[in-house]
């Protein structure tokens, strides 16, 4: 596996980060540490979960697997900001819940440090000020090494990034958004935003809670039990069949199944393959519940995509453009002469 740099930072992170998202509900802690285990083995050397994953299991199952390894050699991500208690301060991006969750996380991952710690989402009661300049104060106390965000709007991160430059507070050095082949709206403005300003993009859902994975055709008429787009269906996740049953769906899917076919791959491994050839992605979060998905997603890297298969992917996935997107309100540059 190869390494790629996490934006404007120094940090290098392999090209595939590990989610650990079904730890401790799908898989077992015994599975997990099999599946960290190998992951590492292929080079693998970012791990990424959150507190809330869980109620916090996921962490403690990252936390006992890290003891007895090379801490150094890794780079652990987690991230604060919804429920992790019934009281009025145990949600939020305040000072407080910062703090008790910084802490909280630590312990349960049972190291000194974390290499990245995001802000899960926009918190739209707590100033800006606040939430950055906690996390500012908590990488001078050499809690955290970087900051990133998580499920911002374009306008939330922009002003984030100026709000850090304008008080010498450290920035955020990545953006963790949901994009894939189903989700490109994440390139009208927040992955130009992160190009512009330095920012690694680590996009999570690469196959779109498994609409991407090959378990899913244009013949089925009620969607497979056992699968997390049948748990979504009951739960009202995003992902769900009532939600990815039409036409613009099975339209990408066909492409997908019809590129895997030239290429000889699985149609998980050419959604993953397309995502790290966009322009400004790090490193797509896989999440696994078992070995067996592991080893094929693992599969997306070492290989690439022909031109002409990315532009026939492109081409299926895009979204239709409306103003101001569109390109006759897009000013293009005067040529210098």
């Amino acid at each position: 596996m190869d390494y790629r740099y996490m934006g404007n930072t120094g940090l290098r992170v392999s090209e595939l980060g590990l989610g650990a998202m079904t730890f401790g509900r799908e898989t077992t802690a015994q599975d997990s540490f099999a599946i960290m285990d190998r992951f590492v083995e292929a080079g693998g050397n970012f791990i990424d979960t959150a507190d809330v994953y869980n109620n916090g299991l996921s962490e403690e199952i990252v936390g006992s697997w890290l003891k007895g390894k090379q801490r150094d050699d890794l780079v652990i991500a987690t991230k604060v900001r919804f429920a992790m208690g019934d009281g009025p301060n145990d949600v939020g991006l305040s000072r407080k819940h910062i703090m008790a969750s910084i802490e909280a996380s630590l312990r349960r991952l049972g190291t000194d440090y974390i290499d990245l710690y995001q802000v899960h989402a926009w918190d739209p009661r707590t100033p800006l000020e606040e939430t950055l300049g906690t996390l500012n104060d908590i990488v001078r106390r050499g809690y955290i090494r970087y900051i990133g965000a998580s499920n911002f709007k374009g306008w939330h991160l922009q002003k984030a990034i100026d709000l850090c430059k304008r008080n010498g507070w450290e920035a955020f050095s990545c953006l963790q958004p949901q994009y894939n082949l189903l989700t490109r709206a994440t390139e009208y403005e927040l992955i130009p935003v992160c190009e512009s300003e330095g920012l690694g993009v680590i996009p999570w859902s690469p196959l779109r809670g498994g609409w991407l994975s090959g378990k899913f055709h244009r013949s089925m008429s009620a969607v497979p039990e056992g699968t997390r787009v049948a748990a979504a269906e009951k739960e009202g996740w995003g992902e769900s069949w009532s939600n990815y049953n039409n036409e613009f769906t099975w339209t990408i899917l066909d492409e997908v199944y019809a590129v895997a076919k030239e290429a000889e791959k699985t149609p998980a491994q050419i959604a993953i393959n397309w995502l790290l050839q966009k322009p400004g992605v790090t490193a797509p979060i896989i999440g696994t519940r078992t070995m067996e998905q592991l080893e094929s997603n693992m599969g997306a890297v070492g290989w690439s995509l022909t031109d002409e298969q990315v532009l026939r992917l492109d081409r299926v996935s895009e979204l239709p453009v409306t103003y101001p997107y569109n390109k006759d309100f897009v000013q293009q540059p005067t040529p210098h002469k």
